[in-house]
């Protein structure tokens, strides 16, 4: 991989990591519609870097609840009172958020990476993710503030992280649209999203590390992917303020409207183009 090409594909992750549009389906499209032949081993060591890139994005700009959180989550289990404050509260629903998506990385995740080669594939999955985000704004209600989540917001949002799977689906995108259909405002469904993302993205880093620790890695590389990976955590950082910033009085259909687009042309272009 060149420097050019990790820079923009640094860039691509750390937009589309937390905007609801997909990264997994941008890290395909982008590389196919420029015509890029990248080694696998050179794309899976970049994709495990760029993981721990935005889970340091996503780390930064929440730092202060995650520490607030795992601090009175300790205190709540020592006096045996779990639930004895919001933060503590937060923390378990979080647990309770993670457990669907992990089941199903595990079970299925093999099954499903035939779909990172087929950008039809990617197309279709953009195609649900721009129907989720418009029914997240035509059906939900929007009353309810982040100090308001319940246990049935944890659950209904893990299990439609576990969508994300697939490259199209947009995590962000799915679990804000869960949020926001149990009543749920848009900065509260993002917000809770964001920290949701997290204790998945550690998970899906640490165990990817494993795999790289095993394989062969060509050191000569990495100076290439590490200038695209600082790319994508510091544009990751920016896009998550952004993002809460513009969900305050903003709806989602923009990138309903960007999605079924950039959908419609993956698939018009497999279809044509072949």
């Amino acid at each position: 991989m060149t420097f050019i090409q990790t820079i923009i594909l640094g860039l691509v992750q750390g937009l589309t990591e937390f905007i609801p549009v997909s990264s997994s389906a941008h890290l395909v499209l982008v590389p196919f519609f420029l015509g890029w032949k990248i080694p696998i081993t050179e794309a899976f060591i970049f994709d495990v870097l760029i993981q721990i890139a935005t889970l340091t994005a996503v780390m930064s700009y929440f730092l202060q609840d995650v520490v607030r959180i795992l601090r009175a989550m300790w205190i709540g289990v020592i006096s045996k009172k779990v639930f004895y404050s919001q933060d503590a509260k937060i923390g378990w629903l979080l647990i309770v958020a993670t457990i669907p998506a992990g089941i199903t990385g595990l079970l299925i995740k093999p099954l499903v990476k035939s779909a990172f080669d087929s950008p039809m594939a990617v197309g279709i999955f953009l195609l649900i993710t721009a129907v989720l985000l418009l029914l997240a704004e035509l059906l939900g209600s929007r009353r309810r503030s982040f100090d308001n989540l319940t246990l049935k917001d944890a659950i209904w949002m893990g299990m439609l992280q576990a969508l994300a799977i697939f490259p199209g689906v947009s995590r962000s995108g799915a679990t804000i649209t869960a949020g926001m259909l149990g009543g749920l405002d848009r900065q509260s469904a993002a917000r809770f999203s964001f920290l949701m993302s997290i204790p998945i993205m550690l998970a899906a880093g640490l165990m990817s590390l494993v795999d790289l620790v095993k394989s062969a890695v060509d050191f000569q590389q990495l100076a290439a992917i590490g200038v695209g990976c600082i790319t994508a955590a510091i544009v990751g950082y920016l896009s998550i303020r952004w993002l809460l910033r513009y969900l305050v009085n903003r709806s989602l259909f923009i990138f309903s409207i960007y999605c079924a687009i950039v959908g419609g042309i993956t698939i018009i272009s497999m279809l044509f183009l072949g």
